[in-house]
């Protein structure tokens, strides 16, 4: 077999992370080490108390590195990554975010590698972001050779601001069906866990504390049907600057004791074994984890219909999908999910069996690889991994 591809995955965030995190780490740990040679490398601010994504990759056993930066601009993050790339003869860097992205297209054009993106959306809310860094990154990406979107509304996007529709590629994102499944054996002890009654309907949802999650108008769906249905309580996990407004948010609709913000929750199996129904309210998405995550949990979904939500679940097969910003239909789809838990159930096997086949993590990094081996095969023919001596 040929040498195998050598893949850089950059990436820089801070905190916890989020979606694109599991999709990176995940992906590197199921990929073949004898095809694609995969380091996992991350831009980190020093400043940053709360990373973790180091002890994640060593869980994982994926080879990983880090560039360390004083502040968001340091100019001595350029030679490290250049440095990076000789150390590891990197010839593909993937990025997944603007700030990497950038990179990525410098490396491509001085140190002679493939830029690759995929797109998970653009869901900073600040005025420097929608004003400056979303509008250039979008430019950036045109010059791309070739672009993963993880959603066909993301695709849209990218083509409308300049990018090559051939040079475009949809994969959704997908989850590892055996490591997130449903055992009824849990639910008991789960409900223990968040301090939840035997009597009480709980609605769920996960993502991080951000105000494009809407978790204000979720908190207002749940004060309203709480004249018609006391028992439901509401589990929101996760973390984010948003966390000190939704405080405020349940202290002015009076949910104290019926809503909870839990905190970032790494089982994320035992948090949905507390739910009887999931709620995403989103006002964007690219293609959401925490839906994933839910389907393949067999929790019953109720979900906005943004970014690539509407590609995993089809409206009455695999949950309800509702519009964005509306709190009336929020609360008409969250009703008639409790209302007839039996019809939940039935949509919730419909998406298991979805997350099984379709939306397979496996299926998902067969795709991944196969764009690889594309743009290699594109320079040299002769080196892509599928080829054999």
């Amino acid at each position: 077999m040929r040498d195998p591809i050598r893949v850089l995955e950059l990436r820089s965030v801070r905190g916890t992370g989020g979606g694109p995190e599991k999709t990176i780490l995940l992906g590197t740990a199921m990929t073949d080490p004898r095809r694609f040679a995969i380091t996992v490398c991350y831009l980190r601010d020093r400043r940053d108390e709360v990373f973790g994504i180091d002890k994640w990759a060593e869980q994982l056993g994926v080879p990983y590195t880090e560039v360390r930066e004083r502040h968001s601009l340091d100019p001595s993050v350029w030679p490290a990554l250049r440095r990076v790339v000789h150390e590891h003869r990197i010839e593909i860097v993937h990025a997944h975010d603007y700030k990497t992205n950038l990179f990525a297209c410098l490396l491509g054009k001085y140190e002679g590698v493939i830029p690759l993106s995929t797109v998970h959306g653009w869901t900073g809310h600040s005025r420097r972001e929608r004003l400056l860094y979303y509008p250039l990154d979008k430019r950036v990406l045109a010059r791309f050779p070739r672009l993963i979107a993880v959603s066909s509304e993301i695709r849209g996007e990218l083509i409308r601001h300049g990018s090559a529709p051939d040079r475009v590629t949809v994969v959704l994102n997908g989850i590892d069906h055996q490591e997130f499944h449903h055992d009824p054996m849990r639910r008991a002890s789960a409900r223990l866990q968040f301090g939840v009654g035997p009597d009480d309907v709980v609605v769920g949802a996960v993502g991080r504390l951000e105000p494009q999650k809407r978790f204000d108008l979720l908190m207002e769906a749940i004060s309203r049907l709480r004249t018609s249905r006391p028992e439901v309580r509401l589990l929101i996990v996760g973390e984010g600057s948003a966390r000190p407004f939704l405080e405020q948010c349940i202290v002015k609709l009076k949910l104290q004791g019926i809503c909870r913000l839990v905190g970032h929750c790494t089982d994320v199996p035992a948090v949905h074994h507390a739910f009887d129904l999931f709620v995403q309210s989103s006002d964007y998405e690219g293609t959401p984890n925490a839906v994933l995550e839910a389907m393949a949990l067999k929790s019953p979904v109720v979900a906005t219909d943004v970014g690539g939500t509407a590609e995993l679940v089809t409206h009455g097969v695999h949950g309800l999908i509702v519009p964005a910003g509306n709190v009336d239909a929020l609360v008409g789809a969250i009703e008639t999910a409790l209302r007839d838990p039996a019809a939940g159930r039935t949509r919730a096997d419909a998406a298991r069996a979805r997350i099984e086949t379709d939306l397979s993590f496996e299926r998902r990094m067969r795709r991944v690889e196969s764009i690889y081996d594309e743009l290699i095969s594109a320079r040299d023919p002769a080196r892509s991994s599928r080829k054999t001596a």
